[in-house]
């Protein structure tokens, strides 16, 4: 029914303008209501009131100090075990970060060296060696060129390795 009351009176006043002017009446109207309904029947007025705690002393109580005392050494005493415990704890966790990290550096170093003693072999293959040999063109040795330092030959033209024999420095 309101609502046909505010369309009929804005129609009659001329349009939107109306409506919204009689929209804000409206609101004023309630807030106005409400502050009323907040406040109760009196009017609110302030009393200042000046407190004066400057002779009040503070009495001493050492029980209470006692119990305050013991307390705070409770728990300071409990934050200790909780640090200590709580430090134990993530080193454990980083030492074992560490472990895995070196356990596999182990095996990266193993898998390495595998590979270098495979390259190895490769590299010091008879075949491989003899194969380059004869691409630079080198040959097997004939008979009787081949000297071992070790041999003791009883031929006295057999050649012979040539020997030094260090001289003492002259002072």
């Amino acid at each position: 029914m309101a609502t046909q009351v505010i369309a009929t009176h804005a129609v009659i006043t001329g349009g939107r303008k109306g409506i919204e002017a009689m929209a804000a009446e409206r609101n004023l109207s309630l807030l106005a209501q409400q502050q009323r309904a907040r406040r109760g029947p009196t009017p609110e007025v302030f009393f200042v009131k000046r407190f004066d705690n400057s002779r009040l002393v503070k009495a001493a109580d050492p029980e209470r100090v006692k119990e305050m005392r013991s307390f705070a050494c409770a728990m300071a005493l409990l934050l200790t075990l909780v640090m200590v415990y709580g430090w134990q704890h993530f080193s454990s966790i980083e030492y074992g970060y560490r472990v895995e990290s070196e356990k596999q550096l182990v095996q990266q170093l193993e898998e390495q060296n595998r590979q270098l003693r495979l390259t190895e072999a490769q590299l010091a293959s008879p075949e491989r060696i003899d194969r380059i040999a004869r691409q630079y063109g080198l040959q097997a040795p004939a008979p009787g060129q081949v000297v071992r330092p070790d041999a003791s030959s009883m031929d006295p033209n057999a050649p012979v390795m040539a020997k030094m024999t260090p001289v003492a420095p002259v002072r």
